[in-house]
């Protein structure tokens, strides 16, 4: 199939407006494909890793801070630290949350 034909059908995909974007693709790729079944497209997932200071999550647990340092020291929660720091800086968002979870924090 040429590209311009392409193009053109994508063009009338985007008019209308029952369509959402992830139908669209679908649509395409069926096209191109000749009829036949594709993969499904995948979203890409971006992971953000964010650092929390013991005081944050205190405060997501609703606890104190020497609850949150308790936690860390019986290895519940590990401590994140920075390339030549001695000290840690605060614990993984991700891992806080596995925890409040019920979850287990893997090593």
């Amino acid at each position: 199939m040429l590209p311009t034909t392409v193009e053109a059908v994508k063009a009338l995909l985007k008019a209308d407006p029952v369509l959402t974007p992830l139908d669209r693709q679908r649509i395409v790729t069926a096209i191109r494909n000749h009829g036949k079944d594709a993969a499904p497209p995948q979203r890409a997932c971006v992971v953000e890793k964010r650092i929390l200071s013991r005081r944050d999550v205190a405060r997501r647990f609703s606890r104190s801070v020497r609850f949150v340092d308790d936690l860390g020291k019986a290895g519940i929660l590990r401590r994140v630290k920075l390339p030549g720091r001695r000290r840690a800086c605060g614990f993984l968002a991700e891992e806080v949350e596995r925890v409040m979870g019920g979850e287990e924090v893997t090593k």
